[in-house]
C-alpha cells in the first residue's frame, strides 16, 4: 500500500512539474513574441476587474479574432451562403471538419478555397476575413455586412469575379489588433513583410493603450497594500495633445508610417510615428466618414473653442456604449444646458425631449464612400452608414429627427 501511494505520488510530481515547464515555455514564447515587458492583458483582470470584465464587450475588444463557428457571423447553411458575381462564378461558404471556407466554384467546377483564419472587425456594422498562405495574409473576397443580414463582396474588391490575392500589410494589424508576429526583408528596394501564422494578440488590449505592465504588475504583486500606480503611464496626467493623439493613431486615416505602430506608448506624438503630409489638407466636405474621425471632430466647433476637448470628453473607451444616444447626449449637457443659455434653440419639442438625443441632429450616421459592400443580387453597393465626427448643424438630418420625436410623443 505504501509503495503505491508513493508511486501515484511520484506521478503527481511529475505531472506537476512538466505541466509547470510547460506553462512557463508558453509564458516565454509570449514574452519573446511581444516583449517581456508586458504582462498580457489578463494580469489586468486581477486588481482592475471590473473595468476588465466591461472592456471585453467593446468593439476595440473585438475588433480582431480568431475565426470559428462563435465569432464569424453569418450562415454557412443552405440557401444563404451562396454568392453569385456577375459572370455566374459563385462563392460558397463551406463549413467543414478543418474549419470554416471559402470556395469558388465557375460552371460548379471548384477553382481556389482558403480557410476563415482571422475576423477584423467587431461585427456591430460588418466583418472581413483572412486567410494566412506562405507567410503571407490575405483578405477573402466575401464580408459580411451586418444592416442587410447578408454575405456581401468585400469593400473594393471586383463585382464580376471572387478575388483571393488582395495581401494585406501590417498597417491593418496595426489598428485592429495589438501585436502581429512578422519579419521583414529588403529585396531589390522593397521591404517585403512574413508573418508568422497564428502569432496575433488579438483586439486592442489593456496594454496597447496603457502601455506595457510588466514592471506594473510585478511592483504591485511584491507590494499589495501600495495604492499609487507604479510603473504606468496615468493617462489622466498627459497634455490634451498627448491624449488626442493617443486616438488619432488609428482614428485619422492612414499615412505614410516611419515606424512601427505597435512602437507607439501613452505619452508620445503622433507626428513622429507618421510622415508629414505634404499636399493641402482636405476640407471637410471632402472627408469620408470612414477613418477621418480625429479630423473632423478636431475642425469642429465644440472643439475649437474648448480648451480641454478630447474623445474622452464623450466616450468612455472601457464601456460599450454604441447607441446610446441619451448617454451620450448628457455629456453634451456639461456644456450645453438651459443655465449657459446655449441649449438647443429648437422650440418644436420640450426641452426634455431635445435633452434625449443631440446626436442624430448634430452627430448624424452618412454613407461612407470608401466602404461600400455589394450584397448578393444587387447591381450597386450599399454604403456603410457611419457617425460623422464632425459636429455641426445638419438641416435636413434635423427634420428627420424631429419628425420621428414628434411620432414617438
Amino acid at each position: 500500500m505504501n509503495k503505491r501511494l508513493l508511486y501515484v505520488s511520484c506521478c503527481i510530481i511529475a505531472c506537476i512539474t512538466i505541466l509547470s515547464q510547460c506553462i512557463n515555455k508558453t509564458e516565454k514564447n509570449d514574452a519573446a513574441f511581444r516583449g517581456p515587458q508586458y504582462a498580457g492583458a489578463a494580469a489586468c483582470a486581477g486588481c482592475h476587474k471590473n473595468i476588465f470584465d466591461a472592456y471585453m464587450g467593446t468593439a476595440h475588444y473585438h475588433t480582431s479574432r480568431p475565426a470559428n463557428t462563435a465569432t464569424v457571423k453569418g450562415s454557412f447553411t443552405a440557401p444563404d451562403p451562396i454568392f453569385t458575381y456577375s459572370n455566374a462564378a459563385k462563392v460558397v461558404m463551406e463549413a467543414r471538419d478543418s474549419g470554416l471556407f471559402q470556395a469558388a466554384y465557375n460552371n460548379g467546377v471548384p477553382q481556389e478555397n482558403h480557410r476563415f483564419d482571422i475576423v477584423v472587425g467587431s461585427g456591430r456594422k460588418a466583418q472581413t476575413y483572412l486567410y494566412w498562405q506562405d507567410g503571407k495574409y490575405f483578405q477573402l473576397p466575401l464580408s459580411y455586412f451586418v444592416p442587410a443580414h447578408s454575405w456581401a463582396n468585400s469593400p473594393g474588391f471586383p463585382a464580376d469575379h471572387p478575388k483571393f490575392d488582395r495581401m494585406i500589410p501590417s498597417t491593418c494589424f496595426g489598428c485592429h489588433s495589438s501585436m502581429v508576429g512578422k519579419s521583414t526583408d529588403m529585396q531589390g528596394v522593397h521591404i517585403v513583410e512574413s508573418f508568422e501564422k497564428n502569432q496575433v494578440v488579438y483586439g486592442i488590449d489593456c496594454e496597447r493603450c496603457h502601455g506595457p505592465a510588466a514592471e506594473h504588475v510585478q511592483f504591485h504583486n511584491d507590494h499589495p497594500q501600495e495604492k499609487k500606480a507604479m510603473y504606468m503611464t496615468r493617462i489622466a496626467e498627459l497634455k490634451n495633445r498627448q491624449k488626442l493623439d493617443m486616438c488619432a493613431l488609428c482614428h485619422s486615416g492612414l499615412g505614410t508610417p516611419q515606424k512601427s505602430m505597435f512602437d507607439f506608448k501613452p505619452g508620445d506624438a503622433l507626428s513622429d510615428y507618421f510622415f508629414p503630409e505634404f499636399t493641402a489638407p482636405k476640407r471637410t466636405a471632402q472627408m469620408d466618414v470612414h477613418g477621418t474621425q480625429y479630423q473632423l471632430f478636431t475642425a469642429s466647433k465644440c472643439f475649437i473653442k474648448s480648451n480641454d476637448m478630447n474623445c474622452s470628453s464623450c466616450h468612455n473607451p472601457h464601456n460599450s456604449e454604441s447607441n446610446n444616444m441619451e448617454l451620450f447626449s448628457q455629456r453634451c449637457m456639461h456644456c450645453h444646458n438651459t443655465a449657459s443659455h446655449n441649449f438647443c434653440k429648437l422650440v418644436e419639442l420640450p426641452a426634455n425631449t431635445l435633452a434625449k438625443n443631440c446626436i442624430d441632429c448634430h452627430m448624424p450616421a452618412l454613407p461612407s464612400a470608401n466602404i461600400t459592400l455589394l450584397t448578393n443580387g444587387k447591381q450597386s453597393p450599399t454604403p456603410d452608414s457611419i457617425r460623422t465626427h464632425l459636429i455641426t448643424i445638419y438641416k435636413e438630418e434635423t427634420k428627420k429627427v424631429l419628425a420621428r420625436l414628434k411620432q414617438a410623443s
